[in-house]
């Protein structure tokens, strides 16, 4: 009997994914720039950019649209950076438990309050379960304290608030960006008389700075009617109608109401950056190279 011709296409050969392409895309993804994850890869910028194009090629998508002033994500980029984190944490998670069982030790790491409560636990759970024998030391402080801390040594890795695209002055890496606004139990701002009531954390603190700067600007009088080093006592005063606060536009509880412009003056992005000691050991740079890909 002779067989029929089967005019059926091929099935396309499974692609095995090369890891290091894939962690170049997510670290990209993460700082938003192939220069600033050069650097935190310790590569060219020429050879990031050649990685990208050969897990594209090896792909059939483009991932990235690459312009001047920015860099973004496709559809398919979008799509692949969902699932190239998680299958970066389980080979780093198989990787340090079968080779790197010596990787132990301390690792001190300074944070703001605000941001820690809302967006480390979940970073820090998976990192303590890849490496089960580093013991994390986390600090929570206002920025200005933390940076003081840093520089005489307290800390190995911190995380701080700084003004956007003034990172000379601060330092660091980007590892986060988000929208300030405002944030108040009353509806209607414009029925208030007087000086605007605020809420917030003692000085020195980047978002009281960045509030009263903008009234000041928008010539809008203004108190401080409650002081508090907490967030959760600063958003107890804000739901008693005691002021309002500015935070993360993330941040803002359901039961507050976020006014991000008009009849308050409008906020720059915050970002957050890390710094780091000129010799991390092995175990503040996993923890590094974590909280890079994870806050992307």
């Amino acid at each position: 009997m002779i067989a029929k011709n089967d005019h059926r296409p091929a099935p396309r050969p499974l692609v095995n994914l090369d890891l290091d392409l894939v962690r170049t895309f997510v670290t990209i993804a993460a700082l938003g720039s192939f220069t600033r994850a050069a650097e935190a890869l310790r590569l060219q910028q020429s050879t990031v950019s050649l990685q990208v194009q050969r897990l594209e090629d090896a792909l059939g998508r483009r991932l990235i649209d690459r312009n001047p002033r920015a860099v973004r994500l496709t559809g398919d980029g979008e799509t692949f950076l969902l699932h190239a984190r998680r299958l970066l944490d389980v080979n780093d998670e198989l990787v340090s438990r079968l080779t790197e069982p010596a990787v132990h030790g301390v690792v001190r790491l300074g944070t703001p309050e605000d941001f820690a409560s809302r967006h480390l636990p979940e970073v820090l759970s998976r990192f303590s379960k890849t490496y089960p024998a580093v013991a994390l030391e986390v600090t929570c402080d206002l920025t200005l304290n933390l940076v003081e801390r840093f520089r005489r040594g307290a800390f190995d890795l911190a995380l701080i608030k700084r003004e956007r695209l003034s990172g000379a002055g601060a330092g660091g890496l980007r590892v986060w960006r988000e929208p300030l606004v405002w944030a108040t139990a009353e509806i209607d701002l414009h029925a208030l008389e007087g000086p605007l009531p605020l809420v917030v954390s003692p000085t020195p603190c980047v978002y009281r700075k960045r509030a009263t700067e903008a009234l000041d600007r928008a010539r809008r009088p203004w108190r401080v009617a409650y002081t508090c080093g907490s967030l959760a006592g600063s958003l107890a005063a804000v739901r008693a109608g005691l002021g309002v606060t500015v935070l993360p536009k993330d941040m803002v509880p359901a039961d507050l109401h976020v006014v991000d412009g008009g009849p308050l003056p409008g906020l720059r992005d915050t970002e957050i950056a890390l710094l780091q000691r000129e010799r991390l050991s092995l175990p503040a740079q996993r923890l590094k190279e974590h909280i890079v890909r994870s806050l992307g």
